[in-house]
């Protein structure tokens, strides 16, 4: 069957990921090749001190993604998309969303950035034995309840973001396991909420008065290869506004960006990791074995199927560094010089190689929020240097590009160095690795291992959020999630393994001696700058 034909019988699936700066869809066929891609770009923005998309924005933004993402399959297949065999929708993971039983959203939807929750996320890290990051849903949940928060009477569902777009499509109020241990604490035996810590945080409110108990208005959890719906009439008009897709497409669970990218990496079985490079940063380990402790800087979470993670999350990833090389870009311009966002990507990556192993004295933080892993309410970006730093494009490119790395190489130094978690295999994917043989050479110095990118790394989340759906389709009896990635997905997938040299590993970490001795000097900024 050729590629026009599986089109027009929905012998395809699709994936739509909410990223950061970009919303993405990716239409795939019954082995995982791409078929079509659409974008729409998009940004968040600081309104009252929240980190925030409106709801408009949002629809829209869904709405234009798809659209582009039918032009895309009309230009290359000259057919109009009806049908698909599945679709599945991820987003930035964590965060806050309430609704009331009418579906209007109660307060602005805070995202995973926000940082606003350290009362909250102290207390129930205390009465959880568990920690629980600043950025979690039930953070928000419970700094509303500790401001009293008059909404909190009118709740009907606290979701994320990928669930509600859920809701939207098919009216049903669930999440995947992955996604939902970004909600709230999981149970991996049960793969359902840690009903334990559900009856602590019950007893915990329960003189407030509140009509809800915790499970009333969080999302169901549901594992990877489970049915969440149907595309309702309503949900395909949503989708489509011009009408042309048909209701009744199966949905899968919805999952949030770490699990889509565990999945886009082969990264779902025991002893495998993985690390998301982009807007955010985070590396995930899937454990054999519990952690010795519980530690502020390491998130426990989960695989789709509801595998043990291991996570080290980094708010501040990429965004500062996109910020220079966008003032690269402005004084190319203005000496008469048409550029190419890509090509001058590739160009300073690239250059970069050519610095000192240490960055050569400049030190870099692209903090535009606040960042847990540091214990830091809020964002700075910072350039500093010593009189002395080899003060150059090449070392200021590569301290870009090392501190994008830093905070979550603190949170990999503990799993790697303390925990002595086993990994037989790490491989990165996002846009820092998009330039062959550069973020994949700096991961590896920061974690001391060889780090393997696939050839499809580029297409991340969304073209896992894909293969999510695929599964639930076309999966046979028994067939679990790590079999059908390893034997059907990835069997003789084309990437490349790289390892840094141990000088370029040594460099690696007096840059971080000096990132760790600079964290005062950014402590200092958010008290000075307001």
């Amino acid at each position: 069957m050729n590629n026009q034909q599986m089109i027009i019988d929905g012998q395809t699936a699709l994936g739509i990921e909410f990223g950061s700066t970009r919303i993405k869809a990716v239409l795939i066929d019954r082995e995982g090749k791409v078929l079509a891609i659409g974008i729409h770009d998009w940004e968040n923005t600081l309104e009252n001190g929240i980190w925030t998309y409106p709801l408009t924005e949002i629809h829209e933004g869904l709405q234009s993604c798809y659209r582009s993402l039918k032009q895309a399959v009309k230009e290359k297949y000259d057919v109009i998309l009806t049908n698909t065999g599945a679709i599945g929708i991820s987003a930035m993971m964590h965060g806050y969303m309430a609704f009331d039983s009418h579906g209007n959203l109660l307060a602005p939807f805070q995202t995973w950035r926000n940082s606003n929750t350290q009362q909250a996320a102290d207390a129930l890290t205390e009465l959880f034995d568990f920690n629980i990051p600043l950025r979690w849903t039930i953070a928000h949940l419970y700094q509303c309840v500790l401001e009293d928060e008059a909404h909190l009477h009118q709740v009907d569902f606290v979701t994320t973001l990928d669930s509600y777009i859920h809701f939207m499509l098919t009216g049903e109020k669930v999440t995947g396991i992955g996604d939902a241990a970004g909600i709230f604490p999981i149970d991996s035996e049960a793969l359902d909420y840690d009903q334990t810590m559900v009856d602590k945080f019950d007893a915990l409110i329960s003189d407030k008065g509140y009509s809800w108990k915790l499970r009333d208005v969080l999302p169901k959890v549901l594992c990877a290869g489970q049915c969440a719906g149907t595309l309702t009439q309503e949900g395909a008009r949503f989708l489509d506004p011009e009408g042309d897709l048909s209701a009744g497409i199966l949905l899968c669970p919805p999952e949030g960006d770490a699990g889509t990218g565990m999945v886009a990496t082969n990264s779902v079985a025991p002893r495998t990791g993985n690390v998301s490079a982009g807007t955010s940063t985070f590396a995930m380990l899937v454990l054999e074995n519990r952690l010795s402790r519980l530690y502020r800087e390491i998130d426990m979470v989960t695989t789709p199927s509801g595998f043990p993670v291991a996570m080290s999350h980094a708010n501040n990833g990429t965004s500062d560094l996109n910020a220079w090389v966008g003032l690269f870009r402005e004084f190319a311009e203005l000496m008469g010089m048409k550029t190419d966002m890509g090509e001058l990507f590739g160009r300073l990556y690239t250059h970069s190689l050519q610095g000192d192993p240490d960055c050569g004295g400049i030190l870099s933080y692209g903090y535009l929020s606040g960042e847990g892993i540091t214990h830091l309410p809020e964002g700075r970006p910072l350039l500093v240097r010593t009189p002395e730093a080899a003060f150059n494009l090449a070392n200021l490119m590569r301290s870009h590009l090392f501190t994008s790395l830093g905070a979550v190489k603190m949170g990999m130094d503990i799993l790697l160095k303390q925990e002595q978690v086993k990994v037989e295999r790490i491989t990165g994917h996002g846009g820092f690795f998009k330039t062959p043989g550069v973020g994949q050479r700096y991961l590896s110095a920061a974690v001391g291992a060889p780090v393997t990118v696939m050839a499809n790394a580029g297409e991340g989340g969304p073209w896992g959020m894909a293969l999510l759906a695929l599964y639930m389709i076309v999966k046979e009896e028994n067939e679990t999630l790590e079999s059908f990635l390893e034997n059907k997905i990835f069997a003789g997938a084309e990437g490349s393994t790289l390892a840094a040299t141990e000088e370029e590993m040594q460099g690696f970490e007096k840059f971080m001696e000096s990132y760790k001795a600079g964290l005062g000097i950014e402590k200092a900024a958010i008290e000075a700058l307001r």
